[in-house]
């Protein structure tokens, strides 16, 4: 079916998949190989169809979709988008999360994965000797999920002028809301486990010595074993301080740091400056391959149908999400009254 005669109607939303993806089954990108379309998804292959352009100088205006019926059907999708633009742009979760589960309940029981240190050497077994048990169970965490949104109240008569462009950077400024709501949850679940009783906030290390050194970052990283210290969650003071260490202030990850705006440290951990960790004296560490599970029912909802019909007075833009955590020992704290930040000369951090 060519993309310029596909049917649009309401009934494309809330199939249990998502807008775009009903068009990709009627539509699959990958028959546009070659052609000038390729590089467009099915959706975008739309907006091409009826000149709805959303971004630059010259972007459509909001009243561009509602010239038609069938171009109405898109404009729900435009508003998702617009706030999942937001969220990926603002939203450290990306380097924090090693998987994503989609459902379609607000209770979800997490898998028991039992496996630790304790139990991570493979033994030699010889012949009809018994295999050492891991067990993976459905435990009895039951992590609820949370309802997080925002409500627009405009019209049709208010929007239907503005550009796209403007109207895009209000929606993606709602999805940057809705990352830091979403990553303070996961920052929590980070230290304090991920249900009443569960038992699996994050162990806490206390550095060896005050203002905490840098030989106190090292013995933290190498508590991790058998799991990898890959990422660090600290506050503005915890992150200042650490770049003001001499070991910090690498070549390498200096060059890494002006190019790209992220922080790396000496041993290999990306540093994320968040204001979630609340603490000014700790830092989280973790290792992001095992550490935390995302679980949402489906993705970002808006009221599609109120949005075809023109119905603009309330935009209800909402997500429903939760966090487990995945496997116990990768995610520690440490807890350090100052830091050094000067450079000695047999090794140790002598303070300024």
């Amino acid at each position: 079916m060519s993309f310029d005669n596909i049917r649009l109607e309401k009934g494309m939303y809330g199939t249990g998949r998502s807008f775009t993806q009903t068009l990709e089954a009627l539509d699959p990108t990958e028959n546009y190989k070659g052609t000038e379309l390729e590089g467009l998804d099915a959706y975008e292959r739309q907006l091409k169809r009826f000149n709805i352009k959303p971004t630059g100088a010259d972007s459509s205006v909001v009243g561009k979709f509602f010239q038609t019926s069938d171009a109405a059907v898109l404009f729900p999708e435009y508003v998702s988008r617009a706030v999942r633009y937001g969220m990926d742009e603002a939203s450290f979760l990306p380097d924090i999360v090693a998987a994503t589960t989609n459902i379609d309940l607000m209770d979800y029981r997490v898998m028991d994965l039992q496996m630790t240190s304790n139990n991570a050497t493979m033994n030699v077994v010889s012949e009809g000797e018994v295999l050492q048990n891991s067990d993976f169970t459905v435990s009895d965490r039951t992590i609820r999920l949370k309802k997080r949104g925002r409500m627009i109240t405009t019209s049709y008569d208010v929007l239907r002028f503005q550009r796209l462009d403007i109207v895009s950077i209000a929606l993606k400024r709602i999805g940057a809301y809705l990352a830091q709501s979403l990553m303070a949850d996961a920052v929590d679940v980070l230290l304090n486990g991920d249900s009443e009783g569960a038992g699996n906030a994050a162990e806490n290390v206390e550095a060896g010595s005050t203002p905490c050194t840098y030989a106190d970052l090292i013995d933290f990283w190498s508590s991790f074993a058998p799991y990898e210290l890959n990422t660090i969650l600290a506050s503005r003071n915890v992150t200042n301080n650490l770049l003001k260490m001499e070991e910090f202030r690498d070549a390498a990850a200096g060059l890494n740091f002006h190019g790209t705006g992220k922080l790396i440290t000496p041993f290999g951990a990306n540093l994320i400056k968040t204001s979630f960790v609340t603490s000014p004296d700790m830092m989280i560490g973790l290792d992001k391959n095992c550490a935390l599970e995302m679980v949402k029912v489906g993705d970002i909802e808006t009221d599609y149908g109120k949005l075809v019909d023109r119905q603009l007075e309330q935009i209800a833009i909402t997500s429903i999400t939760g966090f487990a955590r995945i496997l116990p020992g990768c995610v520690k704290t440490l807890s350090a009254q100052g830091f050094n930040s000067g450079g000695g000369t047999d090794g140790t951090i002598e303070g300024e």
